[in-house]
């Protein structure tokens, strides 16, 4: 149940207002990560539906863009983060969960910059644009690298503190 509501945090929050500077710092990554290391993955549709329709209604609503190619990116690193949740942190150390939360980081930046570069006419069609691109992205990586390193260990943290209380709430019970 923690993990829907995590997610549920960090669908609010992309709606929310940043202060300036600080774009692309939501608990989306971390709430991913957590999900795919809690709740089923026959239920992994649920966070994905959810996210794809803030990202429609965002990208067409708030911000009026188009959706374009780019946005499968977006939509298979969502998937991608939840399916590494899975496989990396069943067994949560502060290690694995500092490792996934960079690798889903560092995938986002490399995968979106570069659906931005083929997609967009921002940038010219050559290995200079491409750097470029990555360069103009780095105070956005930043912010999410940040984001989800913090939320990640807030959202773990408030994990295992809730299975902590839930393991002595039950004995006591049985203890009655």
């Amino acid at each position: 149940m923690l993990a829907y509501l995590f997610v549920l945090l960090a669908i609010i929050s992309r709606f929310l207002p940043h202060p300036e500077g600080w774009m692309q710092f939501t608990p989306v990554g971390a709430a991913l990560l957590y999900f795919g290391s809690r709740a089923p993955l026959k239920r992994m549709w649920i966070p994905l539906a959810a996210l794809i329709a803030a990202d429609i209604y965002l990208t067409q609503v708030s911000y009026a863009y188009p959706l374009t190619a780019d946005h499968l990116v977006t939509w298979a690193w969502y998937a991608g983060v939840i399916l590494l949740g899975g496989a990396l942190l069943h067994q949560v150390s502060p290690l694995r969960v500092i490792a996934g939360s960079l690798s889903a980081s560092i995938a986002f930046f490399v995968g979106s910059n570069f659906a931005v570069w083929a997609v967009w006419h921002m940038y010219p069609k050559t290995l200079a644009g491409l750097t470029t691109a990555y360069v103009a992205a780095i105070p956005f990586f930043r912010n999410q690298a940040l984001a989800d390193l913090v939320c990640s260990a807030a959202l773990f943290g408030i994990g295992a503190l809730v299975e902590r209380w839930a393991k002595a709430a039950s004995r006591q019970v049985r203890a009655a």
